[in-house]
C-alpha cells in the first residue's frame, strides 16, 4: 500500500509547524509584525526549504520587503533551531518568499462584489427562473 504522503511533504509540514512556532516566540525584531506561515515546499534531496509567509495587514510592497530581508537575517538562526527540533541529517537551507495568496483572494472577490452590485440582471432573471420552477412542481 502506497504512502499517503511522501517523506518531503512530512518533513515540509513539521518545519512549517515549527518555523511558524520559532518566529512567533523566538523572532523580537519589532519591524517583523505579525508573520504567517502559509507554506513549504522541500526539495526531493532536503537541501533546501521555501518558506512562503503572509504579514497580516501589510500591504505596502516596501514593507514587505523589509520583512523578508529580517526573515533572510534570521534564516541561520531560525535553521540552527530548527535543526534542534527536527532531528535530521540535514537541515535545509531556508529561503523566504512572500505568498501573495491571501492579497490576490481579496482582490478577487472585491472584483465579483463590485461586478455583482453593477449587474442589474443579476437578480432579476435568477429570482424569475426560481419562482417558475417552484410553480410548476407544486402542480
Amino acid at each position: 500500500m502506497a504512502k499517503e504522503y511522501s517523506r518531503t511533504q512530512r518533513v515540509a509540514d513539521q518545519i512549517q509547524r515549527e518555523l511558524a512556532q520559532l518566529i512567533q516566540q523566538e523572532m523580537k525584531d519589532p519591524r517583523l509584525g505579525m508573520v504567517t506561515v502559509s507554506g513549504v515546499d522541500v526539495t526531493r534531496d532536503l537541501a533546501f526549504a521555501d518558506v512562503f509567509v503572509s504579514f497580516l495587514g501589510v500591504d505596502d510592497q516596501k514593507q514587505i520587503d523589509e520583512s523578508l530581508e529580517v526573515l533572510k537575517r534570521a534564516s541561520g538562526f531560525l535553521r540552527s533551531q530548527l535543526a534542534r527540533a527536527i532531528k535530521l541529517r540535514f537541515t535545509p537551507q531556508l529561503r523566504f518568499r512572500y505568498d501573495a495568496s491571501m492579497r490576490r483572494g481579496a482582490f478577487l472577490s472585491d472584483l465579483i462584489e463590485k461586478a455583482r452590485s453593477q449587474d442589474s440582471d443579476y437578480e432579476g432573471p435568477l429570482s424569475d427562473k426560481a419562482g417558475r420552477e417552484e410553480s410548476e412542481s407544486k402542480e
